[in-house]
């Protein structure tokens, strides 16, 4: 079953609580958090104070998405939250198995993300060491852009390194998911959605997100 990941970045955020006590209530396997630094990308999103807020009460497992410059530094804070997933741009990483390595020493699960001009190929020396790869499948920095079409078929690609070296890794994708890209993504080999404004805009978040998970692809 195709695993689904809102994300908070398109939640009310005038009322957090209440969107993370639906997501509390719902099929969903995990909150993904956008951390923006308004460096490595050209938009700032939410720090610490919120992210400590948001643990407090969220039930689901953590699914921090840093798209900041030097990630490693806030490897400790991302742990005290209690993370389940830290995910580090390759591009933000020149360090990229040491990051890998320090993020799995803190007992956290390792991913890397890789921008949509980034070809799978870089992860050739890492797949093995990695629990997840987040494809971006829009310019990472904004909610609500078109999807990028070419990144069906990087996610086969990456689909094809990962069988190749045997390596374990999840594929993720964020940016642009709705009713059309995501049965396309999940058939291409995607494992992991993640869906902004497509769950939270909807009428009825919790079955948009059940919906989600329904769908069958290579892996289900």
């Amino acid at each position: 079953m195709t695993k689904v990941s809102p994300s908070l970045l398109a939640a009310n955020f005038a009322n957090l609580s209440k969107d993370i006590d639906m997501i509390n209530r719902s099929e969903a396997d995990w909150l993904h958090l956008d951390v923006m630094d308004g460096v490595f990308v050209p938009n700032i999103s939410f720090g610490f104070p919120v992210l400590e807020a948001v643990a407090k009460i969220c039930k689901k497992p953590l699914d921090v998405h840093l798209m900041i410059v030097d990630p490693d530094k806030f490897i400790p804070q991302i742990q005290a939250l209690g993370a389940y997933m830290m995910n580090v741009h390759y591009e933000a990483c020149p360090h990229l198995h040491r990051t890998i390595q320090q993020i799995h020493d803190a007992g956290m699960k390792a991913g890397v993300t890789l921008n949509p001009h980034t070809p799978v190929s870089v992860l050739e020396e890492i797949i093995q060491d990695l629990d997840m790869v987040l494809l971006m499948t829009v310019n990472p920095g904004f909610g609500g852009q078109k999807f990028i079409d070419n990144s069906i078929q990087k996610v086969r690609r990456l689909r094809q390194l990962i069988q190749q070296t045997n390596s374990h890794a999840l594929i993720e994708v964020d940016g642009g998911v709705n009713g059309n890209t995501a049965p396309r993504l999940v058939e291409a080999g995607v494992d992991v959605l993640v869906a902004g404004s497509y769950v939270f805009s909807a009428e009825n978040p919790e079955e948009r997100i059940k919906e989600l998970k329904k769908l069958k692809g290579l892996k289900n």
